[in-house]
């Protein structure tokens, strides 16, 4: 069976990523997509808005045939460590193709890009450095390095969010070996990070987002924006535990377990570099609000994004000497949920897999899964407190979610 792989948020599912999903099907003649998608926390530092279960469940029924957890170790990074995380889970997964959304649309930019970049590395380097010492963050250093090299023609820019993720994933297949071929499809209508609904249909999930946060959880506002199932999904949820998640709930936390580290003691945490702890303590004790908080923090030198990350790892604890052993290959494929023909690409797959398959995480132990149990627990400490205990043991009791490939029936749905 031919498979093409899907480096995957879906938060929520929206009718962007059923085109995805179609075009990836088209345009490589694949029998099965498999998507690596990212758990409860994702790759901008921010809890998903709903668990992981439930978006495997979206995926499932909008097109989707296997759900692979990528792992928290690789879900909350930069852009270069989320895509050689996904794109080393996906060709552990037998994928011949995967498939990205961009901005750009033609892959032989990506691979041109890619070829530039690689020929003039020490000068690009060299830029980067100026640029960061010039108090640019790192995501704003590597554009203007880049636009500093003068690139020919039939590159793509790297100052846009989609094809900066495409050009990673590009990247990490190349340099891992992977026998994969990378096929990119244009993005229709919404852009990554529109805040606000510009078309009929067609809405990026932060403009969901937004509209779901702004309108005191009122799903009615998104319903023309996504799918019927995720529609329902997201009503399911929200009556099953109460609420969305955003930061706005961690928030006590986070300032708790700020106020009661030291300086020291914060250092250990990962992505706590450059002093960046006296300041964390210093807000945590003036500030009354994660807005706020976020607000007094920025500066020029870290993103938005990055920070949130760093907040993420000081919420779920995760210290630099868990993160050390890091590399670019995941150590296992952790099973969300599969159709039925998911279901016989796996026991296809299981013959030669070459890392740990699991479907029931009692079953296997490593510290990368280890870290990923502590932050899901984590996350389900965000819910109303009639809520928790359900969500928590959630990541020992959910079975792999099955659905059949109609997606009119299911079976072992998500809670």
């Amino acid at each position: 069976m031919k498979a093409v792989g899907v480096v995957v948020e879906y938060n929520p599912f929206h009718h962007g990523h059923a085109y995805h999903i179609e075009n990836a099907r088209k345009a490589t003649g694949a029998d099965v997509v498999i998507a690596a998608m990212s758990g409860n926390f994702l790759q901008r530092g921010e809890p998903a808005i709903v668990s992981k279960w439930t978006r495997t469940e979206m995926a499932l029924k909008g097109g989707i045939d296997l759900v692979f957890e990528l792992p928290y170790s690789y879900a909350v990074q930069k852009a270069d460590t989320f895509a050689a995380g996904a794109v080393s889970l996906l060709g552990a997964a037998g994928c011949q193709f995967i498939c990205f959304g961009s901005e750009s649309g033609n892959i032989e930019d990506f691979y041109h890009t890619y070829h530039f970049l690689e020929k003039h590395h020490e000068p690009y380097n060299y830029e980067i450095k100026r640029f960061i010492n010039k108090g640019y963050s790192y995501p704003k250093a590597l554009s203007l390095a880049f636009k500093a090299l003068e690139p020919a023609e039939n590159v793509v820019d790297l100052s846009l969010p989609n094809n900066i993720l495409g050009f990673q994933y590009v990247k990490a297949a190349e340099k891992s070996g992977y026998p994969v071929k990378m096929v990119t499809i244009a993005r229709k209508s919404a852009n990554y990070h529109d805040q606000h609904f510009s078309s009929a249909s067609i809405a990026s999930a932060t403009s969901i987002r937004n509209a779901l946060f702004s309108n005191n959880a009122d799903i009615t506002k998104i319903q023309s924006y996504v799918p019927v199932h995720t529609y329902e999904g997201l009503m399911q949820y929200h009556h099953n535990f109460g609420a969305f998640h955003n930061w706005n709930m961690y928030w006590p936390y986070l300032k708790l377990n700020l106020l009661q580290l030291s300086p020291y003691e914060l250092r250990v945490i990962y992505e706590v570099e450059e002093g960046i702890e006296n300041r964390l303590l210093s807000l945590a004790i003036k500030c009354e609000t994660f807005p706020q908080f976020m607000e007094e923090l920025k500066t020029k030198r870290y993103t938005w994004t990055r920070l949130q990350r760093t907040l993420t790892h000081i919420l779920t604890h995760t210290v630099k000497n868990e993160m050390s052993a890091l590399n670019d290959k995941v150590p296992y494929l952790r099973l969300l949920g599969m159709t039925e023909t998911g279901r016989k690409y796996l026991n296809q797959l299981k013959k030669d897999c070459p890392i740990p398959l699991i479907s029931k995480r009692s079953s296997f132990t490593h510290q990368q899964i280890v870290t990923d149990t502590r932050s899901a627990r984590i996350y389900a400490m965000g819910l109303p407190e009639q809520y928790r205990q359900k969500a928590i043991e959630l990541e020992f009791k959910q079975q792999p979610i099955y659905i059949e490939d109609d997606h009119n029936e299911q079976k072992n749905k998500a809670i």
